[in-house]
């Protein structure tokens, strides 16, 4: 890269909420979940403003997710259930996948991943530790998650959980961290959070977990 290339790169302009223009937003859907529809402008990157745009965003709050791992043992602790997002794909509907559960208002991502270890794999979670946030598909909803790692004893691990009122049928399974892994490789784990949660395990076993 010459020195030109890098001087034009510094002068380009970084955005932020400010050069958004939220015109209107008219509910579509309110129940369990809701659906908003939005009127925006924002900057472009040439200059100036961009034509209205209308955005129609799939609003379900935010969530928590843990992988509970017996560092002791090197087994991580996965939950089995139905997932009728899954039904369009080629493999089983019921995944492979973290605990996790909605931020209702006024919790903490901590206290809500503690709460689920306990109800959905009979785990007590004294602490944990953030790996990252991310969005969850921004193009389309506003859905964020954080992401969190436990050391939990995996013995204490197993039978069908899940809460019969919320339509909960989870089935926990323990396994060993490279078969986890395996896994992710061979596509059989195939949701977001469990892959990203299992890579980061993956890259930061060896460099000592604060867990």
């Amino acid at each position: 890269m010459n020195e030109h290339s890098v001087s034009s790169e510094t002068k380009q302009p970084s955005y932020n909420h400010s050069d958004v223009k939220i015109l209107k937003k008219e509910p579509l859907y309110k129940g369990f979940f809701k659906c908003n529809k939005y009127t925006l402008q924002h900057k472009l990157f040439a200059g100036g403003w961009s034509a209205e745009i209308q955005r129609e965003f799939f609003e379900r709050g935010h969530a928590a997710a843990l992988l509970p791992y017996d560092v002791k043992n090197d087994r991580v602790v996965l939950l089995e259930q139905f997932r009728l997002g899954a039904m369009e794909t080629k493999q089983s509907p019921w995944l492979f996948e973290l605990v996790a559960g909605i931020i209702e208002e006024g919790e903490m991502p901590e206290e809500v991943v503690k709460r689920e270890a306990l109800e959905e794999a009979g785990l007590t979670v004294n602490s944990c530790q953030f790996i990252t946030n991310y969005l969850v598909s921004p193009g389309g909803t506003t859905e964020q998650i954080d992401l969190f790692i436990a050391n939990v004893d995996s013995s204490l691990a197993s039978g069908i959980h899940g809460l019969a009122d919320e339509g909960e049928d989870i089935r926990v399974h323990v396994l060993p961290r490279e078969t986890a892994y395996q896994w992710v490789i061979d596509g059989k784990i195939n949701n977001a959070a469990t892959i990203i949660a299992l890579q980061w395990l993956e890259l930061n076993k060896e460099k000592g977990l604060h867990l």
